[in-house]
């Protein structure tokens, strides 16, 4: 049956409807327990959702909804190792990553988890070698520079949580990402740094994708203006799926580090992808990371309704999107470090649930995923708040702060965590008429409020508590794309627009123009050619 048909459905519209016009501070009026009450706490993470235009009868029809979509069934299928990707006939296995080194795998997987083993055992190997200086380049040099060439999940993931544990960044080794095909990245790079002191890592699991490989020869071009062909195998790091590939390219086994079939590449931080990370940080570090991981998988496993956080931020996620009619959500993290981290979730939220097709690949008959935005704070306050605060749309937020922080700047720190507080609670109660001071109408300074957010406070920014924070939005996710019925993990919509963007730049290159180009596009392209010098 159709979702919008759905009896559950229909009465979450009604819901809705009722639900609407109640205020939130209505809600916390008539029960006193409900700031206590509206709270998980999980893996060194609390999050307060009591902020929500959400009460008992909303939680008892998400209850429903996920009776009747056998999420916890479906969600075992999924760590099991179900072919859940129907569109590639494909498991997600991505939780195997960051299995505890303990664990006790299901007999159809050890053989992947032998894998996994011996890929973390090499990237130890590769991480201390680097640290202590015993990986020489070509001519015995130590390395200091790393330059990463991947792009999606093997850009954004690494890159992310590099930024995030810079406190725990302990090599003299600096790290440099590079996704971008424009030109400007890789020169910016390259031209501040030695090619005998640097590791190139090239990750792409088909080392084939177009970005990636275009900065890899251009790479290689810089390391052969100094380096002789032989010595580059001291310079050159595959992380891949298409080992044959990266043997092509001159790597050798060695040093190419496997990422299997079954890891989605925005979920690939997990795997030998995230090698930058053990190297700047020390491979304990890493591992601390995925095993915060893991404590969210465990979390998500077993918590009941309604105690379970991915659960609870997939279901108020659904409720806003789905019958409040907001096309956005924001996460806003009160932490420097984690600038990054709507980037992240940008890829894992929009490019597993922007689907127009079920799993079955039938139309959807409903909204699925929305936008994702964000942006550090406080900066945002004094930029997009304006929107949040007093626009005509409204989007449901997320605000993150740790509890304790890395420096001694205590009196920042105490303004941050004000700031991000305060923050929530302005969207909540807003501001009428009559609480503006007397005298003459103010009505530019009139805020509705009733606007939802959710507050998550880390114990602090650890290893532990960013990898339970990004398994966590994880996890969301899937449960969305679960109650929508749609595949999360392909990205069809991603390919046309590759496969186009080589017709035209061969017709760029002085190819015969494709005659089936649109007028638009083929003025743009002869306008280029016309003006473009070298």
């Amino acid at each position: 049956m159709p979702i919008a048909h759905d009896k559950i459905w229909q009465a979450l519209v009604a819901h809705q409807r009722t639900l609407s016009s109640r205020r939130m501070t209505a809600l916390f009026a008539k029960d006193s327990t409900r700031a206590e009450r509206y709270r998980i706490k999980a893996a060194g993470l609390l999050l307060d959702y009591s902020k929500n235009i959400a009460d008992d009868d909303t939680l008892n029809l998400f209850s429903r909804l996920i009776d009747a979509n056998t999420l916890p069934e479906q969600i075992q299928q999924v760590f099991d190792g179900a072919r859940i990707n129907s569109s590639e006939n494909r498991p997600a296995l991505h939780t195997l990553l960051r299995a505890r080194e303990n664990g006790s795998p299901p007999d159809h997987l050890r053989a992947d988890a032998e894998v996994v083993a011996l890929t973390l055992a090499r990237m130890k190997s590769i991480a201390t070698a680097i640290r202590n200086k015993t990986w020489k380049s070509h001519n015995g040099k130590p390395i200091r520079q790393i330059v990463h060439l991947g792009i999606g999940g093997s850009y954004l993931g690494p890159s992310m949580v590099t930024e995030a544990l810079a406190p725990y960044a302990t090599a003299d080794v600096t790290c440099h990402f590079v996704a971008n095909v424009d030109g400007h990245h890789i020169d910016s790079v390259l031209k501040r740094i030695d090619p005998d002191e640097t590791l190139v890592i090239i990750a792409s699991k088909t080392f084939t994708t177009l970005e990636t490989m275009i900065n890899a020869q251009s790479t290689r071009q810089w390391l052969l203006g100094k380096i002789p062909a032989e010595g580059l195998d001291r310079h050159q790091i595959a992380v891949t799926g298409n080992r044959e590939a990266a043997r092509a390219w001159g790597i050798t086994a060695e040093n190419t580090l496997p990422v299997p079939e079954w890891v989605g590449g925005r979920y690939s931080l997990w795997s030998a992808v995230g090698l930058p990370v053990a190297i700047a940080c020390g491979f304990d570090t890493f591992r601390a990371l995925l095993d915060g991981a893991a404590a969210m998988d465990e979390h998500f496993r077993e918590a009941p309704w309604p105690d379970n956080m991915p659960m609870m931020m997939g279901l108020l996620g659904i409720w806003y999107n789905n019958f409040f009619g907001t096309t956005t959500h924001a996460v806003l993290p009160y932490d420097h470090r984690l600038r990054s981290f709507p980037a992240h979730l940008q890829q894992l939220d929009m490019e597993s649930n922007g689907k127009s097709v079920t799993a079955r690949g039938e139309p959807v008959d409903c909204d699925t995923g929305p936008g994702i935005w964000g942006g550090e704070e406080t900066n945002g306050q004094h930029a997009f708040h304006q929107w949040l605060h007093q626009g005509t749309r409204f989007t449901d937020v997320d605000f993150i702060v740790p509890i304790t922080p890395h420096h001694d700047r205590t009196d920042h720190h105490h303004w941050l965590v004000a700031n991000c507080l305060a923050q929530g609670q302005a969207l909540m109660v807003g501001r009428t008429i009559d609480d503006i001071a007397a005298g003459a109408a103010r009505p530019h300074k009139v805020m509705p409020g009733n606007r939802p957010s959710n507050t998550i406070l880390l114990d602090k920014l650890t290893p532990q508590c960013l990898g339970a924070l990004t398994a966590l939005y994880e996890h969301k996710v899937l449960c969305q794309a679960l109650i929508w019925h749609i595949n999360p993990f392909d990205q069809w919509g991603v390919e046309l627009g590759k496969e186009l963007g080589k017709s035209v730049y061969e017709t760029i290159t002085g190819g015969e123009p494709d005659k089936t180009t649109d007028a638009s596009t083929a003025g743009l392209i002869e306008y280029y050619r016309s003006k473009f010098k070298t």
